[in-house]
């Protein structure tokens, strides 16, 4: 009886998702309209900071309890899922035009961003100097990049990128920011049903807790940004679906792991070169697509590609158990 109870507040939970994404897109396609925002920055930051609320709870709670390993593998292993399976799936949904100024500032920033985690988080293996973590100085640096990029993105904000997409239906303030509000209560409570749900059924089912994690957890964390991501790709918003995962994984950096850091050092050990080259690969990949046949395009082959990397991914995770 218990599995039928825990599917059904699976399924309650997925709906609270969908309806969630729905309201969120709309109400920041209309906010992106009024306030002559584009809507790759208003999914660069309401949205993708938004929907990275999951992720910093778990990793600011795990911090706070001393647990590096959990905050750091949170963050690694959704900025993979955001990659490889999100984007994957949504350029598979609507071809995903890149933009000069992705190209320019906010690709490469997610890259340097790992680069700076890997360097940071590996300085000893790196340079046989100090120690694998994130100190408290390192945490402050980050938290301070974050807040200059955010201050840099709504000062060059152009919102003559946009794609056409659906006649975005312009919402008073009001109503856009419940809508925005709602969206994010949605994605957030119906996340965590979904998220309690699934490791239940997982735990009926015999499921060993580390595979949990590794699927269910991960997959759950990044739940908001799926519902998201596919909900805008259906609406031909695919600024706004960049906007999220680009802008969740730098946040997931930058201000989550810089945050988690600033309350308890984070130290490295539980990390593998290839979870983090994984992370580095998939960011390397956004910028190498622009340039695959001659086009500014995240097409549905790269999606395919992606799919594949994530499978990849996991076929090791398991297979490591």
């Amino acid at each position: 009886m218990d599995i039928y109870i825990q599917i059904l507040i699976l399924i309650g939970g997925l709906l609270l998702i969908l309806f969630g994404a729905n309201y969120l897109v709309d109400g920041s396609s209309s906010i992106a309209k009024k306030s002559g925002l584009s809507e790759f920055v208003i999914g660069l930051t309401i949205v993708g900071i938004g929907t990275s609320t999951p992720e910093m709870v778990v990793s600011f709670l795990s911090s706070f309890q001393g647990k590096a390993d959990m905050a750091i593998g949170n963050i690694v292993g959704s900025n993979i899922f955001n990659t490889m399976l999100i984007l994957g799936i949504t350029a598979l949904i609507s071809p995903l035009v890149i933009t000069k100024s992705n190209l320019r500032r906010d690709i490469p920033l997610n890259i340097a961003v790992t680069l700076l985690l890997i360097f940071l988080g590996m300085n000893y293996t790196i340079t046989g100097k100090g120690v694998d973590q994130l100190s408290r100085i390192d945490g402050a640096i980050m938290l301070l990049i974050f807040a200059i990029y955010m201050w840099n993105t709504f000062k060059n904000s152009d919102p003559a990128e946009d794609e056409g997409g659906e006649g975005t239906k312009e919402y008073s303030t009001v109503v856009s920011i419940a809508f925005v509000a709602g969206g994010l209560a949605g994605l957030i409570f119906g996340g965590k049903l979904f998220v309690n749900s699934a490791t239940e059924i997982a735990k009926l089912a015999g499921v060993s807790d580390k595979f949990i994690a590794i699927t269910v957890m991960a997959a759950g964390t990044s739940m908001p940004e799926l519902a998201t991501c596919v909900v805008a790709a259906m609406k031909g918003r695919g600024q706004l679906a960049l906007g999220n995962i680009l802008g969740s994984n730098i946040s997931n950096i930058l201000l989550i792991l810089g945050g988690s850091a600033l309350i308890n050092p984070l130290h490295f050990g539980g990390m593998t070169p290839v979870d983090l080259g994984a992370v580095l690969i998939s960011a390397l990949f956004i910028l190498l697509s622009a340039y695959l046949f001659q086009k500014r395009k995240l097409d549905r082959i790269e999606g395919c590609i992606l799919l594949l990397m994530e499978a990849g991914y996991m076929w090791y995770l398991i297979a490591n158990l």
